[in-house]
C-alpha cells in the first residue's frame, strides 16, 4: 500500500470514528483524543489532515452528511421520473418514500439523524452548510413544484410554511421509529412503511389544501 493511500484510509477511519462520536455524543463531549484512539491513529493525525477538531467536524457534515442528503434528494427525484409536471401528491409520496424506504441503511439513518440532532441543539457553522447546500436549494425546488397547485391567495411564507410541516411530519416518522412502534403496536415492516408513506402523503395535501382532482 503506498503512502498516499494509507494517508487516505486514516482520513477516512478519523471521519467515520468522529461521526459516531459526535452523533452519539456530540460536539462538545468528544476530545480529539477521543477520536485518534478509535480511529488507532496518533493525535497529530486530525492536524494533519484537518487542522483541528473544529475542521473536522466540518468535514463530517461535507463529506459524510451531505452526500447522505444528496441520496435521498436523488431517490426523491428517481421516484418522479416520468412525470411530465409533477403533482402535489406524487410530490407528497415522493418525499415520504425517500426517507422510508429510500437508500439509507438503519446504522446511515441514525447517524444522520443524530448528528444533526445534536447540531440542532447547539448549532455551528455545520448548520449553515446544510442550509445553504441542501435545504434551501431542495426547499425551493420542491416550492417551484407546489406552487402551480396552490390556492392563489397563498403566500410565499405560508408555502414554505407547509413544505416544512411536510418535512416534519416525514422527519418524525421516519426518526422516532421506536416511538411510533411503541404508541402503534407495529413494527417497520415493508407493509407499515408503506402504510406511513400513504398516511403522509393523504395528511400533506389536507395541509396543503389542494383538492382530489390534483392526484
Amino acid at each position: 500500500m503506498s503512502k498516499a493511500d494509507n494517508h487516505d484510509l486514516t482520513k477516512d477511519r478519523l471521519l467515520d470514528e468522529a461521526e459516531a462520536l459526535f452523533a452519539r455524543k456530540g460536539y462538545d463531549a468528544v476530545s480529539v483524543r477521543e477520536i485518534t484512539n478509535a480511529a488507532c491513529c496518533n493525535l497529530a493525525a486530525v492536524n494533519y489532515h484537518f487542522g483541528n477538531k473544529k475542521n473536522l467536524y466540518l468535514e463530517v457534515f461535507r463529506a459524510r452528511w451531505i452526500p447522505r442528503a444528496r441520496r435521498l434528494q436523488e431517490s426523491f427525484k428517481k421516484s418522479l421520473d416520468g412525470e411530465e409536471v409533477a403533482s402535489p401528491r406524487a410530490v407528497a409520496r415522493a418525499l415520504a418514500e425517500a426517507f422510508l424506504v429510500g437508500p439509507l441503511s438503519d446504522e446511515e439513518r441514525f447517524r444522520h439523524h443524530q448528528l444533526m440532532v445534536r447540531e440542532l441543539s447547539q448549532s455551528t457553522e455545520a448548520l449553515e452548510l446544510v442550509v445553504d447546500e441542501v435545504m434551501r436549494p431542495f426547499f425551493k425546488k420542491l416550492a417551484g413544484m407546489l406552487r402551480p397547485s396552490m390556492p392563489e391567495e397563498s403566500g410565499t411564507e405560508h408555502l414554505m410554511l407547509n413544505i416544512l410541516s411536510m418535512f416534519a411530519m416525514v422527519l418524525h416518522f421516519n426518526f422516532a421509529r421506536a416511538a411510533v412502534t411503541r404508541v402503534t403496536g407495529r413494527e417497520y415492516t415493508e407493509a407499515f412503511k408503506n402504510r406511513l408513506v400513504e398516511h403522509i402523503t393523504e395528511f400533506s395535501l389536507t395541509g396543503l389544501g389542494v383538492g382530489e382532482d390534483l392526484h
